[in-house]
C-alpha cells in the first residue's frame, strides 16, 4: 500500500481553498500541463512513506502511538509558493504559518521511522498544501499573476491536536485517501 502521515484539515479551510482554486484555474485555464489537487485530498503531510507493506504499517502505528503527548498548536493557511522556485515549478503551494511545534511534531514523526528503516528525510520539513503539480516545469505567469499580493491573504486558522497514517490509492479520477489510524493528542488535565 501507498502510506503517508499527515495533518487532516477542517471542512471550512478546505472549502476556503477550493473557492480559491476556482478562481486561480479560471485565471489559467490555458494551462495544460496543471494538474490541480482535488479540494477532499487536501492534507498537510509530515512524512511521505511510499509503498509499504502491512507490517511496516503495523510498526509504524506502535511506533507512533509511542510517541508521547503533543500539546494542540495552531496553524494559519497563508500565502503562496513554487518549489522549486518560481522559474521552473514542479509544484504550487499554499503555505502555513505555524509555531516551532509543527517542525517538533515532523521531526519526532521522522525519528519513530528511522528505527524501522525508513530513511530518513534528506529536504527540510516545509510545511505546505499542494495545490497543483505541474507535469513539466514551465513558467506560470497567469499563476502567479492570479496570486500577486496575495501573500498576507489567510485561508483562516486551524488547531492541530491529531494526525493520521493514511493509505493513498490511486484510481483514474486520481488518488483518494484512507486513515488508517488517528494518533491524537491526550487531553489537558
Amino acid at each position: 500500500m501507498r502510506a503517508f502521515v499527515a495533518i487532516d484539515l477542517p471542512d471550512e479551510i478546505r472549502a476556503a481553498l477550493a473557492r480559491e482554486q476556482a478562481r486561480l484555474k479560471a485565471a489559467c485555464a490555458h494551462h495544460r500541463h496543471v494538474r490541480w489537487t482535488r479540494p477532499e485530498g487536501l492534507h498537510l503531510t509530515l512524512r511521505f512513506l511510499g509503498e509499504i507493506e502491512q507490517a511496516q504499517a503495523a510498526s509504524a502505528i506502535a511506533a507512533f502511538q509511542g510517541l508521547g503527548r503533543f500539546d494542540p498548536f495552531k496553524v494559519e493557511v497563508k500565502g503562496f509558493g513554487f518549489f522549486p522556485d518560481p522559474r521552473r515549478p514542479r509544484v504550487f503551494w499554499v503555505g502555513l504559518q505555524a509555531p516551532a511545534s509543527l517542525t517538533e511534531l515532523a521531526a519526532r514523526v521522522e525519528a519513530a521511522l528511522e528505527p524501522l528503516g525508513f530513511p530518513g528525510e534528506h529536504r527540510p520539513f516545509k510545511p505546505h498544501l499542494t495545490l497543483a503539480r505541474f507535469d513539466r516545469p514551465q513558467s506560470p505567469a497567469a499563476l502567479a499573476e492570479a496570486t500577486e499580493g496575495s501573500s498576507v491573504r489567510s485561508f483562516g486558522q486551524f488547531e492541530v491536536s491529531e494526525f493520521f497514517l493514511f493509505e493513498s490509492r490511486l484510481r483514474l479520477g486520481g488518488a483518494e485517501y484512507f486513515k488508517l489510524a488517528r494518533f491524537p493528542a491526550p487531553q489537558s488535565a
